[in-house]
């Protein structure tokens, strides 16, 4: 059987692009949960929003988490909804502007 090419989104590979401009920290998780891990490291160190975390959780699991000013989110669930977080939009702007100055000339 012929296997299936997986679509990409948009939207996603959009909110990815995005999110590599906001700060990553690299943690493991230890004997807490990823989720667990990753709010106690942003307590610890008074990491602003808006972060990346990345929480490995095995040798094989990495979990990314994203820290925005309304909690902590799945970074899978805010590559689809980037329009959703302010503190994305400032980041998306000027590379929108940037495109548009180019596409003028």
């Amino acid at each position: 059987m012929a296997r299936r090419r997986k679509r990409k989104s948009r939207r996603r590979q959009e909110g990815r692009r995005i999110l590599e401009h906001v700060p990553q920290y690299s943690i493991e998780s230890g004997e807490d949960k990823p989720v667990t891990a990753a709010r106690k490291f942003i307590q610890a160190e008074g990491i602003l929003p808006p972060a990346l975390l990345l929480v490995k959780r095995n040798e094989h699991t990495t979990d990314r988490y994203f820290w925005a000013e309304k909690g902590l989110f799945g970074a899978q669930y805010v590559e689809e909804n980037h329009f959703l977080f302010p503190s994305l939009r400032v980041l998306e702007a000027p590379a929108g502007r940037e495109l548009v100055t180019v596409a003028s000339r």
